[in-house]
């Protein structure tokens, strides 16, 4: 993307990976450079050119294809893993941008996915809090900030937080499960007066 507006700016990449529930990856996954509309790039910021400068991106745009072709090579390749709609959320990391510009620009891609999605950075951020040790443990990125790198990395990423933070499988079994849920209930943020309004979760630390 040329920013994060999107109102102004524009779509110039597009990558997908599909897994299946073990975050293995289905099939060789999908990247297109997109070519921007007229007046696009001249809006960027600076830290957004130096960034698709560095990548590489931005010598690759003038062989760039349409969004309509974009849309029609990805929705190909999710519809082969999976062909039913509305059975594959959209996962990656601050996925809700993502979300939003393919609502944009490729609705057909979009109406084919789960309305759900799967944010690492979520994950990451609980991580930051609860886990600190773990977070600044996490796997080094290399995708050098090109989507289809970009993806792999969160795949590697939710494959660490999943081994390192999440119970293993098969995990507990039904009885230990309410248990838990008996014990949450118990202490529910519900039962505290004047407990209404968004939750707000609190900054990490700074350091391990």
């Amino acid at each position: 993307m040329t920013g994060l507006d999107l109102t102004a700016d524009a779509l110039i990449e597009v990558a997908v990976v599909v897994t299946d529930s073990e975050l293995t990856v289905l099939g060789e996954g999908v990247e297109v450079v997109i070519a921007p509309p007229p007046g696009a790039l001249e809006q960027m910021n600076d830290f957004v050119r130096a960034m698709h400068v560095t990548s590489g991106l931005l010598e690759d745009l003038p062989t760039g294809t349409t969004l309509a072709d974009a849309q029609a090579q990805v929705l190909e390749y999710v519809q082969t893993w999976v062909p039913d709609a509305g059975k594959a959320p959209l996962a990656g990391n601050s996925v809700g941008t993502d979300k939003n510009f393919l609502d944009r620009d490729m609705p057909e891609l979009s109406a084919h996915l789960h309305y759900r999605v799967i944010d690492v950075s979520s994950i990451k951020e609980l991580a930051r809090r609860w886990y600190p040790r773990v977070y600044f443990a996490s796997p080094e990125k290399h995708g050098g900030h090109r989507a289809l790198g970009d993806i792999l990395d969160s795949i590697d990423e939710l494959r660490y937080y999943r081994a390192a933070l999440l119970v293993p499988q098969p995990g507990p079994d039904s009885k230990q499960a309410k248990a838990v849920a008996a014990q949450v209930i118990a202490t529910s943020v519900h039962l505290a007066q004047g407990a209404e309004g968004a939750l707000v979760a609190p900054e990490g630390p700074a350091a391990p």
